[in-house]
């Protein structure tokens, strides 16, 4: 699927989506509406399109939201008005599974459609970068240690980490709070980080001084940014980069290159899963819905072979893509005590 295509159905999606949401009828509808994750965005929207071509069911409307934006959505009610299903690069967490529960949102299932990597990048233009995760750390915290105690973070080039790496300022276009990609990244290299640099236990503040610019939940602009300026790196999802490997290249991290294998294998330091969860209490309200869901887990998608593969989509094991089907097709519940595993 071409990147000029992709854009103009977020378009058409996007604003279709606001008019339905703002209208709020309570109505019974028959289009499935999906919020969420820009990560697994693309992967959707795949699945949508092909879902509207050859079924007979209506085009799902979605909307990129960033995954909490869409978990706001998806919990606020069990009614017509809200989402049927929110896209997630992090799994729910027990806040929002509670704000769920409060709200009616009863029984969830939770699938895992694959394995994705959080690269930085910059324009291919530009020398390359080769950080480790204390560098970027040092690059992005708030604060860093120093002396024992914890200080404004005085790093405005690259060179002030490490004078190994370039004479370059700091400008690092990023997910913004919204975003399971900006929580993964706080995890997976901040917190990973952060013990070994001296901080008294995980540490996950961003700074503000501009050096880290939230750049929306569009990761295509992310890509558009980096080849306008040479001295800028990005953060977003994996899929993007295979998607414009002309146009930027990828920053080893601790010496390891973000590839499919890599990722898969566990080897590459900065990889998390995603998800999508779909809202039960809709199921024969919403005409097509688990016709939607078992496309996406099917095979023609997300197997070793599968459509999304080519996207971007790394897969999961064959034994595990069964277990996940299943599981979801059934109506399997996700319990509090299986969201609270997934958040430690």
């Amino acid at each position: 699927m071409k990147a000029l295509h992709r854009l103009g159905f977020a378009a058409a999606a996007t604003a279709a989506t606001a008019s339905l949401f703002a209208a709020g009828t309570a109505e019974a509808r028959d289009q499935i509406r999906i919020v969420g994750s820009s990560t697994v965005y693309p992967f959707a929207s795949y699945v949508v399109e092909e879902f509207g071509a050859t079924t007979q069911y209506p085009t799902p409307v979605i909307e990129s939201t960033g995954s909490g934006g869409g978990l706001k959505l998806f919990c606020a009610g069990d009614g017509p008005d809200t989402p049927d299903i929110t896209n997630a690069s992090r799994p729910i967490k027990v806040s929002e599974y509670e704000r769920c529960q409060d709200n009616g949102v009863q029984s969830i299932s939770q699938a895992v459609i694959g394995s994705d990597g959080i690269v930085l990048a910059n324009t291919a233009d530009a020398q390359r970068f080769e950080l480790t995760l204390e560098q970027i750390t040092r690059a992005v915290a708030a604060e860093v240690p120093r002396n024992g105690k914890l200080v404004e973070n005085p790093n405005k080039y690259w060179d002030d980490i490490d004078s190994s790496l370039p004479h370059n300022e700091i400008l690092i276009y990023g997910p913004p709070t919204t975003s399971g990609t900006r929580d993964a990244f706080e995890e997976l290299v901040m917190e990973a980080a952060s013990e070994e640099m001296g901080y008294d236990g995980p540490y996950t503040k961003i700074r503000q001084d501009g050096a880290y610019v939230p750049a929306g939940e569009n990761d295509n602009l992310i890509v558009q940014k980096l080849t306008r300026n040479e001295e800028a790196l990005g953060i977003f999802g994996y899929s993007f980069l295979d998607q414009n490997r002309d146009r930027i290249q990828a920053t080893p991290v601790n010496g390891v290159e973000p590839t499919t294998e890599a990722i898969a294998a566990g080897d590459y330091p900065i990889a998390r899963s995603l998800y999508f969860y779909v809202k039960n209490g809709h199921a024969g309200k919403v005409p097509g819905l688990y016709e939607y869901v078992e496309m996406f887990l099917s095979e023609r998608m997300i197997g070793d072979m599968g459509y999304l593969k080519d996207e971007g989509l790394i897969p999961l094991p064959a034994g595990r893509r069964e277990e996940i089907r299943q599981a979801v097709l059934n109506k399997e519940r996700l319990t509090r005590l299986e969201v609270k595993a997934l958040n430690q």
